[in-house]
């Protein structure tokens, strides 16, 4: 089910207390996102893709101390990208945000990264980095309500195999009235869409016309189905978070995360691949508590569903780099 009335946007945001900023460099070619928790949230995560890069994402496991998060960041970059989350940890100890140890406060700023050293960007940042300063500027972008979506924050420099890639977002709400949501950043060693084709493997579960309304093609030939990859030696991810307002424990969340795997492969083929890093980031703020498990499974059904949609946003909200030999955007392709 979706939220109706103006308190829908189907994005990340209509969580509430979370808000989502981006820094984005076309010239570059990359970019940052960070999600913001007006308080603490309980999180977990998990990541299925065989080449994933994280920072601070070991603490995640349900069996570690520490429960709660206050941001997460999603960044392009590859490795060398991990910085951002310094950027944003500086943004929240500006405003007294943090783990307290002691008289210190520590920010829990989770962050998984992609690679998109490779798309014609300009990579000549000289000796450092330029991630910090991009996990920063996200970080004071951040704000509730609407935000950008494509080729914006860490879905700036994604690609798929046949489509530009790019930050989608899409949100539901259960018949107890609990809400969740999601955003990706699909950078996919796969492809999003059906063979060499328009149609999105996520068709079954758009809603409202988000993605174009193309449904599913009248049947699927080999083709379709056959093995479509960026190339063997190239590094991909598909990244992101799934966020409810729900009552959870952390071993909820983290099963929440596995459940948003799930439509992320329903949304790419393949996915979960060696050279895929595919990370999910899940988390809870605690506004609503569960009634029995019908509610918690319910939960999950949509966390699956809301993922698949937000992959199939992301590519078709992209819009190609402004660089030489950039890689088509779906719009470029089969808009009419």
């Amino acid at each position: 089910m979706t939220m109706t009335g103006m308190d829908r946007l189907n994005l990340l945001t209509d969580i509430e207390g979370v808000a989502v900023g981006h820094a984005t460099d076309l010239t570059l070619g990359s970019g940052v996102t960070a999600i913001v928790f007006d308080e603490p949230a309980i999180a977990s995560g998990s990541a299925l893709g065989g080449a994933p890069g994280g920072r601070d994402t070991a603490l995640l496991d349900p069996a570690m101390t520490v429960q709660t998060v206050d941001a997460f960041v999603l960044s392009g970059g590859s490795a060398l990208g991990l910085d951002a989350a310094g950027g944003v940890q500086a943004g929240l100890r500006e405003i007294g945000r943090g783990y307290p140890v002691g008289s210190a406060k520590v920010p829990i700023v989770p962050q998984a990264i992609l690679m998109d050293l490779l798309n014609g960007g300009n990579k000549d940042w000289g000796l450092y980095p330029p991630y910090r300063d991009m996990g920063y500027e996200a970080f004071k972008a951040a704000q509730k309500g609407a935000f950008a979506l494509g080729t914006v924050g860490a879905g700036t420099g994604a690609s798929t195999a046949t489509v530009k890639g790019g930050l989608g977002s899409a949100s539901a709400v259960t018949s107890s009235g609990h809400r969740i949501a999601a955003l990706l950043a699909v950078n996919a060693m796969g492809t999003a869409t059906v063979g060499d084709g328009p149609h999105f493997w996520s068709a079954p579960f758009e809603m409202d016309g988000e993605f174009g309304s193309l449904g599913l093609p009248a049947q699927f030939t080999p083709d379709d189905l056959a093995l479509r990859m960026k190339g063997v030696k190239l590094k991909a991810t598909t990244i992101g978070v799934i966020v409810t307002d729900a009552v959870l424990t952390k071993a909820q969340a983290h099963r929440l995360s596995i459940m948003a795997h799930d439509g992320l492969a329903r949304a790419v083929l393949p996915a979960h691949l060696p050279g895929d890093g595919d990370t999910i980031f899940s988390a809870a703020t605690g506004k609503k508590p569960l009634g029995d498990m019908t509610d918690f499974a319910e939960l999950c059904h949509l966390a699956t569903l809301v993922t698949a949609r937000a992959v199939a946003r992301g590519v078709y909200e992209a819009t190609a780099l402004p660089v030489e030999n950039a890689q088509q955007a779906w719009r470029d392709r089969f808009s009419k």
